[in-house]
């Protein structure tokens, strides 16, 4: 089939990406012109494991191009994927809706009468129903909302765990089976669903995963209250199939441009519905108190301040595998130190340029051994691999005093102990200390 993808950003690169790999041929739409000129070239404007592969591939096959025109978007599509960002909208908790409501609304004046406009950005109930409306004399409305993690994204739509087919008529599910066929064929469930809970599918598994995360660190609250470990306790009950322990490490807690502004936008959204869903306003509260903790613990290492100390961050995007410093805690953590008068100095494997724009005013090192060097704290903030595998005994080498937060509750805290650091994890005991792992 021939397919259009409006919008290039993260989740449009991608989808355009693996539907050029599923064999269809397909159509990127940006108004953005380094961007088209990168993504012509192949290049990826974000680092995504995967998808520099797929995307140089299907560039230079002709099965993937993109443009700047809507107008041969239009001409050239037999399905529409509408894949604009839906970011916070300055000033309050909703949805900016306006890239979506623009993007529909350029379609619908050019697109071939009937033609299925599907759209996959994350939106408020209610979107789908007003867009349809809106536009019921010229296109067709469906809605496929997608469950991209970064870092994972292009096994997520190339293996998704179901696809859910938000459609008014059989003519829209059947265009979107074929889309998806081998897809389908290979096993992949698919839900066939209404307009509104295809929406809420999406915003619901945000605030479940959310609320997860949330809540084991509300037991790290609890458990550094009482002397209890957060980890051992999360063991306990991820043994519970009802729980399971996916998401149940306490930590700095989520960041990225998901998870944060769609809680927000979900729980603005219901209360125009006049329906309750305060605890997820509590959910996004305690995410943003393990950040607080994080720079309690960096004073209390240092006397109770800060100022005139070195500070080491490892890690500077939300997570591993990715670039994305959006809503980063670690980054949050990192400026807030330096407001405190710490020298600050931050690494990560991948998003250092992107870190060096948004915060010129941190100080940037080319490996872990050289952010450390001279440290009187070193915080321990985004999951990379490489960080697991730290050698404590070289690093205390390096830093002026071995003190050291884990801001991800993955570090061995015994074994950083035996090399002599003063270790701290949330949630759970200090090592050679009261409790169970002392």
């Amino acid at each position: 089939m021939r397919l259009t993808v409006i919008g290039t950003g993260y989740l449009g690169v991608t989808h355009a990406a693996c539907m050029a790999e599923l064999g269809h041929e397909v159509l990127g739409v940006d108004v953005d012109p380094d961007k088209l000129a990168a993504l012509r070239s192949g290049e990826v404007p974000f680092h995504e494991p995967g998808l520099p592969e797929l995307l140089a591939r299907h560039t230079a096959s002709g099965r993937l191009r993109f443009t700047d025109s809507y107008a041969e978007a239009a001409a050239f599509g037999e399905v529409h994927f509408v894949c604009v960002g839906t970011p916070q909208r300055q000033g309050s908790d909703a949805a900016d809706l306006r890239q979506v409501d623009a993007a529909f609304a350029l379609l619908a004046r050019r697109a071939s009468p009937g033609a299925l406009v599907v759209g996959k950005s994350t939106v408020p109930v209610g979107t789908a129903e007003r867009l349809a409306q809106t536009h019921a004399d010229s296109v067709e409305i469906a809605w496929n909302p997608e469950f991209l993690r970064e870092g994972f994204a292009v096994r997520d739509t190339l293996r998704p765990d179901r696809l859910v087919l938000g459609v008014r008529s059989a003519r829209a599910e059947d265009l979107l089976r074929t889309v998806y066929e081998p897809l389908i064929a290979a096993g992949t469930p698919v839900v066939t669903a209404d307009f509104p809970t295809a929406e809420l599918v999406k915003t619901a598994a945000n605030a479940f995963l959310a609320t997860k995360i949330s809540f084991i660190n509300a037991m790290a609250e609890v458990c550094e209250a009482t002397g209890a470990d957060v980890s051992v306790l999360a063991e306990a009950i991820g043994h519970d199939d009802r729980i399971g322990r996916k998401f149940l490490r306490a930590g700095a807690g989520f960041g990225g441009g998901c998870l944060p502004k769609d809680i927000r936008a979900f729980a603005h959204r219901a209360d125009e519905l006049g329906v309750s869903l305060g605890f997820l306003r509590e959910v996004d509260a305690i995410n943003m108190r393990r950040r607080d903790r994080i720079v309690e613990l960096a004073r209390e290492l240092c006397a109770g301040t800060v100022l005139g100390r070195r500070v080491a961050v490892l890690g500077a995007a939300f997570k591993p595998d990715s670039d994305d410093i959006r809503d980063s805690p670690a980054l949050n953590v990192a400026a807030r130190l330096r407001l405190d008068g710490a020298e600050v100095t931050v690494y990560d494997p991948q998003a250092m340029d992107n870190a060096r724009k948004a915060y010129p005013l941190l100080g940037y090192a080319l490996s872990a051994q050289e952010a450390v060097r001279g440290a009187d704290v070193v915080l321990h903030l985004t999951e990379w691999p490489q960080f697991r595998e730290l050698d404590p005994d070289q690093l205390r080498s390096l830093v002026r005093q071995p003190r050291m937060v884990d801001g991800r509750g993955v570090l061995d805290g015994a074994a950083w102990a035996a090399a002599g650091w003063d270790f701290r994890a949330l949630g759970r005991p200090r090592p050679g200390g009261e409790g169970r792992d002392q």
